[in-house]
């Protein structure tokens, strides 16, 4: 029997790939994180009145209550990813041209801040570790200490 696919694994594949195929713009509903998550979808943009906001207006909350899921993301799941990842890239929210926004958009280090944010929440909402903490790496370095040895001549 196949094992589905999990959506923390597929979210952040989707990512990746956007991110090194630089298809991946915090302005553009289809390309954002979530439009990424969605399969280069914009149908989750009804789902809120204000772009970057996390509150579900009418077509969410329906969709909610129904139990919608869309690539395993309830709506609101999907507000917060993308208000963290608009956020994260240094956006002030809810998204408008009077707003503070990044002087570029597309530059790598704002994206990957916007992407090392999302994958962080993608994994505290599927309880996960978290796949970007690389503290761990070095905590072996931490407890062993480097000791010389001492030659006597």
């Amino acid at each position: 029997m196949k094992t589905p696919i999990n959506r923390l694994d597929t979210a952040i594949k989707k990512l990746y790939i956007a991110f090194n195929n630089n298809t991946l713009h915090p302005e553009c509903c289809k390309q954002c994180a979530v439009g990424n998550i969605l399969d280069h979808s914009d149908a989750w943009k009804h789902f809120s009145d204000e772009h970057g906001s996390t509150t579900l207006n009418y077509v969410g909350r329906v969709n909610e209550a129904f139990g919608k899921r869309f690539n395993g993301y309830t709506p609101s799941e999907l507000l917060f990813i993308e208000k963290t990842f608009l956020q994260a890239c240094g956006y002030q929210l809810p998204l408008d041209f009077k707003n503070k926004k990044p002087e570029n958009p597309t530059d790598k280090d704002v994206l990957f801040n916007g992407l090392q944010a999302v994958i962080e929440l993608l994994c505290k909402l599927d309880n996960s570790p978290d796949v970007m903490d690389y503290t761990k790496l070095f905590e072996n370095l931490k407890t062993k200490t480097c000791q010389p040895k001492l030659t006597h001549l």
